[in-house]
């Protein structure tokens, strides 16, 4: 019946999906602000159906009561006329959770004006320019919203770490998000969520990535990332100035259909001198740290008083809640997640986040050592997905057939996004490449004692020297030769199927037939029952492990001189010899890798294998691939024998 349940879910969704209208993006104006006397330490104004779309208060145009108003600590709905009263700070955001039904206007970059930054003395100097001040308070600040009947079944598109250093890179996410952005349908598609670290520290290359996200014609929410930050602010206080005035609040709600969206801001900066943690020791560099902070957090709960028990929430923050790729790190967690816990309750919840640039599916009851240690909880409380990177790597590697690095994640997921169905509180995540079609879903190698061999040379050397170097690796992917070539020896060593399922949960199945025959169950690495991670080439994704073990750019030359190899993150250069991502890159571990034991005999020849994965929806995902069993392999080179 359950199967049924989510098939039938499914199916809405996609005839619902059919028949949408397309997307209005032409409502386009900014809060409606009145200067003038101030009223003293009230913030007031009004909530307004904007029928001439002006997005200014005219005579005539009736308020509209029941939005809730907040200053990021009280929240108050709107009369019978659509007015509000909220206390002042002089540094706040002032803004409403747009109500379903209801759009606001946009800017001309498709970013969503639903908030006025009051921040009377500005901000202190910073590289970015942070917040001019904004001097005392204004008469009225008032929202405008027209009508928009969405409905209760939509899409959202979520992105991970877009993080482009350079423009490089700002390039990179033009190749790929924009370019996904301008080719598909996004009419049944009503809000891009990206889960933070939007930029990667250059907060100056904002307003071109805003106009390459903007093609796509769909209103755009951001999170901030510890990459948005203001480095040089000294205090939490002003460390997301730039960010609120390029994108809006730090932490902030809205309502589409039958969903409460809540972003959330997990990120302190500085935390030195603030958080218990040897690394925010107060003699330590500035750093951050993975924490929500109690204004928020009163914020939350007075936000939360206000939606209904049964409707869906989906919490975007950046830092994961827990996380399986660092889970014995405090910094990369939320220190603070029991009190996020207690304040969620029971309702039905939906957690994304990003940061450690993976995939990762996280259930209710899931449980991996250190979420105890550096969260103060055990098993997830509700279903949890970290959401993978749009830069995967950090735009590291080889380039592909779109002219952009490879940049294969940690956990061995390509590069992509989610794509979240809506129908009323029931969803459906799907993730997706920019370069397959939806229904590759997996990749498929084998763990071979080859494998293991020139993995255990590979790691040892990455361990010793690090990445770049100007030493020889031992070993490179020209080493592996055909790796779906499998001897007879092999087979008696222990060969099995690495099925790597990049959206893969403790829900999913997976399955290898062999010409045919019967179906055999895979096993998966992680049980996520509070183990230790298992790494090692044992536990690695042969496929994975391949494509980071060798990147040709750290080598390139040119005459110029100028753009030798290529460079990540702040200026890091890679230059040297040919050789594998930085070591803790390397995927020789995963939360979503299953494996299928070959038997110890094969015969000799050319075999076809198909991998079948089930996913916690019921959707069945399929790929056939072809190997050959040797008694030895052969020299894989051009024999020069004949030659001679």
């Amino acid at each position: 019946m359950q199967k049924l349940a989510k098939a039938m879910l499914l199916s809405s969704i996609a005839m619902l999906a059919t028949a949408a209208q397309a997307k209005d993006a032409s409502y386009i104006g900014s809060v409606h602000v009145v200067r003038g006397d101030s009223a003293g330490d009230k913030a007031r104004g009004t909530v307004f159906h904007d029928l001439n779309r002006n997005a200014a208060l005219d005579s005539g145009e009736p308020g509209i009561a029941g939005v809730l108003v907040s200053n990021g600590r009280e929240v108050v709905t709107t009369g019978s006329n659509g007015t509000y009263e909220l206390p002042a700070y002089d540094d706040m955001n002032l803004f409403i959770t747009k109500p379903a039904g209801y759009t606001n206007p946009v800017d001309e970059d498709m970013v969503p004006q639903f908030n006025y930054v009051h921040k009377v003395a500005g901000s202190p100097d910073l590289r970015f320019g942070g917040i001019a001040p904004t001097g005392p308070l204004p008469q009225a600040v008032n929202f405008p919203l027209i009508e928009d009947n969405v409905g209760d079944s939509f899409s959202c598109l979520v992105f991970g770490d877009a993080q482009p250093y350079s423009n490089l890179e700002v390039s990179f996410v033009r190749k790929t998000a924009g370019e996904l952005l301008a080719n598909r349908d996004n009419s049944d598609t009503e809000c891009l969520i990206f889960a933070g670290d939007v930029m990667g520290d250059d907060l100056s290359l904002y307003p071109r990535f805003k106009k390459i996200i903007a093609v796509g014609g769909v209103p755009q929410y951001y999170v901030g990332g510890n990459h948005d930050l203001d480095f040089d602010a000294t205090d939490d206080q002003h460390s997301f100035d730039t960010f609120r005035r390029e994108w809006g609040p730090e932490y902030y709600s809205f309502d589409i259909g039958n969903v409460h969206f809540v972003v959330l801001d997990n990120v302190r900066y500085p935390c030195n001198g603030v958080d218990d943690h040897p690394f925010c020791d107060p003699g330590k560099n500035p750093t951050y740290n993975g924490v929500i902070h109690q204004r928020q957090l009163d914020w939350l709960r007075n936000d939360l008083a206000n939606v209904p028990e049964d409707k869906l929430i989906v919490l975007s923050a950046h830092i994961p809640f827990v996380t399986f790729t660092d889970n014995n790190a405090a910094k990369h967690q939320t220190d603070n997640l029991n009190e996020l816990y207690d304040i969620i309750g029971d309702r039905p919840a939906l957690g994304l986040t990003g940061h450690t640039h993976t995939t990762e599916q996280i259930l209710p009851g899931d449980n991996y050592e250190g979420w105890a240690e550096n969260t103060g909880t055990g098993p997830a409380k509700f279903h949890q997905i970290v959401t993978g990177a749009l830069s995967g790597s950090w735009w590291a590697g080889d380039l592909n057939d779109q002219g952009v690095p490879h940049a294969t994640q940690r956990l061995g997921s390509p590069r992509g996004y989610y794509q979240i169905d809506f129908s009323g509180s029931d969803y459906v995540d799907t993730y997706k490449t920019f370069h397959t079609s939806e229904d590759v879903q997996l990749h498929a190698s084998f763990n071979t004692p080859r494998f293991r061999d020139w993995a255990e040379k590979l790691i040892a050397y990455s361990d010793l020297y690090g990445t770049p170097s100007d030493v020889t690796p031992p070993v490179t992917i020209n080493d592996l030769g055909d790796m779906s070539m499998v001897t007879l020896g092999d087979l008696k060593g222990g060969t099995w199927v690495a099925v790597n399922v990049w959206n893969g949960s403790r829900d999913s199945t997976v399955s290898v037939s062999i010409n045919n025959g019967a179906a055999m169950t895979g096993t998966r690495t992680q049980e996520g029952t509070g183990e230790a991670k298992r790494k090692g080439p044992e536990f690695a994704d042969p496929l994975a492990l391949a494509k980071q073990a060798t990147q040709g750019r750290i080598a390139f030359k040119s005459a110029s001189g100028e753009n030798d190899g290529f460079d990540t993150w702040q200026g890091v250069e890679w230059k040297g010899v040919a050789g594998p991502f930085q070591r803790w890159m390397l995927s020789d571990n995963s939360s979503h890798l299953w494996r299928v034991d070959l038997p110890a005999e094969l015969p000799l020849g050319v075999h076809t294998m198909e991998v079948v994965t089930t996913d916690r929806y019921g959707r069945t995902f399929r790929a056939t691939q072809t190997f050959e069993v040797v008694e030895e392999v052969p020299v894989m080179q051009w024999n020069t024998a004949f030659w001679e």
